[in-house]
């Protein structure tokens, strides 16, 4: 079986969004932890992301997101993995190792293990860097399946990212 994320709604976002940091002269970095870099992989389907793209981080150990983006063990023990502030902690940490002015972080359960009743299968935690500002969300997608989640958790990003982007910016872009 091959994961991919054809849709062509979120082909149309994710170009969106390389049209926008190509205006900001911006650049975007993903730290993907139950995606395991679908994001990013993603953005370079679009010709032009090299404009955009220069490096992210797949960290599915938390000792990898210690080392290479800087999230705060105290964080982790005290909100779990599986946290918006770790995601946040996610987000920031790519965008300051990549020099980039849009970084996201990806934390989650995609299954078909690993729920509890408090964070079940399918629960992603997301953060957004964009510009010195933040944000942070949880979506509960459900036991759709390991692939489903993920895919679900991609296309949730583009979508945000499509919607935040011209608001943050001020730039519009017809369709």
């Amino acid at each position: 079986m091959q994961l991919v994320v054809k849709n062509e709604e979120t082909d149309f976002r994710a170009a969106l969004i390389v049209d926008i940091l190509t205006a900001k002269g911006w650049t975007i970095s993903f730290a993907e932890s139950c995606t395991a870099g679908l994001a990013a992989a993603h953005l370079v389907d679009i010709p032009s992301a090299s404009n955009v793209f220069n490096a992210s981080f797949v960290t599915y150990a938390n000792d990898a997101k210690v080392k290479y983006l800087g999230v705060s063990e105290e964080t982790i023990a005290a909100k779990g993995v599986v946290s918006e502030e770790v995601a946040i902690q996610m987000a920031i940490g790519t965008a300051r190792a990549n020099n980039a002015q849009v970084g996201v972080g990806i934390t989650g359960i995609a299954g078909p293990s690993g729920g509890t009743p408090e964070k079940p299968v399918g629960m992603v935690c997301f953060g957004f860097y964009i510009d010195g500002k933040t944000m942070t969300t949880t979506r509960q997608f459900g036991d759709l399946g390991r692939d489903a989640v993920r895919i679900a958790s991609v296309e949730y990003v583009y979508s945000f990212l499509a919607t935040m982007l011209p608001r943050l910016t001020g730039m519009k872009f017809q369709a």
